[in-house]
């Protein structure tokens, strides 16, 4: 007979499922993958080597890792991975192993779209785990994320008005030359898939050669294409913008399921890939910040600081859905993760172009959809903000993380021609400034030949490299909620869009 003490784990905290209904139990005997994060420790590595920092891992958290396998062995649980450089153990075992392990009844609910697993309340974990434990994550696996793109109908738009993503990059002078050889970028998909073929014919719109692209299966998720409605289109956006910023560099996918646990699996995966080495990342999907458990929220943060740390850089969608990010409560709401003090939050504007020039570019605000941003209401103002003269909330009036911190075309009226699924159509959306920046971060990185990791700093303190946006705001139609563009740093476009030319100079220095 054992003499474990358990305790409540506050961060576990899930309410019942909103839009679904609860089907049944799940049965005793079905097989359960979970993936258990402990807490960071600080380590202060931002100017260290990606290989040393890694290495400094296992001698943080070996003990750690080791109170987890414990924990698993007395559970009768099976460790499948347990891996320092990522402070995550990956579990498997029976529902009914579960159930006991963590004090928690698990069940099935349906969806609008999906069948999924579910628990409410709090887990209850044993003293000794609990004293080193960040989150245990897979046992729910309701949606966290949506794609951060927009897609109009053709007949909507003229395509004189939108562009291939070549001549949008052309648009903020970003640099033909390097390609950036060398260097691989992470895109982290929660969906969809992709066809070499799309990604033949979209470069070859564009003349030139197509990028090396690989699939990476990360927790079951895999490149798996179904219609363009999907968020194959993301996955298309993504891979084409980038791509045709940096058509040198080796671009590989991580696929994985969108639960709490795949979105940070996914990042911590990539972040420690030894093969590929990414020394940038592109996150195009996202929730507002209070739709997250806060174990979720949490782990997902660390993970991202754990990538920023090994010396990747990391640029996140600020969100489509203004002010609100698209929650009807009456508040103002951020998406995350770009509120993530370890990213480059992406937000976006709308273009007119003149003699394929930029003659007009203001806040994209289409009335129902347009940049997210605003003030954080989890993160606190980090040390890159804190000379700059941010507003406070607006609902709650306190300060806070403000994102985003740069913007580029997103609206789209004005948007990006892909190819997904043998289909070529105009999207918008943060989707796309996400990996605009990632590609110019990995052209850089080629140039300087060393990686910029954590840009921040470098971005807020070398202001001539941007263009500020003075025009425009990112509140809702029929609403007076949201911030308003104008001189120096706003809650709509950051510092402003790429002066391309200038800022790749600073950032080769």
């Amino acid at each position: 007979m054992n003499n474990w003490v358990y305790e409540p784990f506050p961060e576990s905290m899930h309410k019942e499922p909103a839009e679904a209904h609860r089907l049944s139990r799940v049965e005793d005997q079905e097989n359960i993958e979970i993936s258990l994060y402990v807490k960071p420790r600080p380590a202060n590595n931002m100017l260290v080597s990606r290989e040393k920092v890694l290495a400094n891992r296992e001698l943080l958290y070996r003990g750690d890792l080791d109170i987890v396998k414990t924990f698993a062995r007395d559970h009768g649980l099976k460790v499948l991975e347990a891996d320092t450089r990522r402070r995550r153990v990956r579990l498997s075992g029976t529902a009914a192993q579960m159930r006991t392990a963590f004090k928690v009844d698990l069940y099935w609910y349906q969806g609008k779209s999906a069948k999924f697993r579910a628990y409410t309340g709090v887990l209850q974990v044993r003293s000794d785990l609990k004293n080193v434990l960040e989150s245990v994550l897979g046992l729910d696996e309701r949606t966290v994320a949506q794609p951060r793109l927009r897609r109009i109908e053709t007949s909507a738009v003229t395509t004189s008005n939108t562009y291939l993503p070549n001549q949008i990059a052309g648009f903020y002078g970003i640099p033909v030359h390097p390609t950036g050889t060398g260097e691989c970028i992470a895109i982290i998909e929660l969906g969809g898939g992709f066809h070499q073929s799309d990604i033949r014919a979209a470069f070859a719109a564009m003349g030139l050669t197509p990028p090396n692209v690989l699939a990476i299966s990360v927790d079951g998720g895999e490149n798996s294409p179904t219609t363009p409605d999907s968020a194959d289109g993301e996955v298309g956006l993504d891979i084409q913008v980038a791509g045709a910023v940096a058509p040198g560099a080796l671009i590989v996918v991580y696929f994985t399921q969108n639960t709490d646990a795949g979105f940070a699996d996914a990042v911590s995966g990539a972040a420690t890939d030894r093969t590929h080495n990414p020394s940038v990342m592109s996150i195009s999907w996202g929730s507002p910040e209070s739709e997250y458990s806060a174990q979720a929220r949490n782990t997902l943060n660390s993970a991202l600081q754990d990538a920023a740390e090994a010396g990747v850089t990391i640029t996140v969608a600020a969100g489509d859905n203004l002010s609100t990010d698209g929650l009807n409560d009456g508040a103002v709401h951020v998406d995350f993760p770009a509120s993530s003090p370890y990213v480059v939050a992406c937000g976006g504007t709308g273009i007119t172009v003149s003699n394929e020039r930029i003659s007009r570019e203001v806040v994209w605000n289409n009335g129902t959809s347009g940049t997210g941003g605003g003030i954080s209401g989890i993160f606190p103002v980090p040390s890159f903000q804190e000379q700059e003269k941010l507003p406070v909330n607006v609902s709650t009036r306190s300060p806070g993380r403000g994102l985003p911190d740069v913007a580029a075309d997103a609206n789209p009226y004005s948007g990006y021609q892909v190819t997904v699924d043998g289909e070529t159509f105009p999207v918008g959306g943060t989707s796309a400034v996400a990996p605009l920046w990632a590609g110019f971060f990995a052209l850089a990185n080629s140039a300087r030949g060393s990686a910029l990791g954590y840009v921040n700093q470098i971005l807020y303190s070398q202001k001539d490299g941007f263009r500020e946006i003075l025009h425009g705001n990112n509140i809702p139609a029929k609403s007076n909620l949201g911030y308003q563009a104008g001189p120096g740093w706003n809650a709509c476009c950051g510092l402003g869009v790429m002066i391309g030319p200038k800022l790749f100079q600073i950032l080769i220095k």
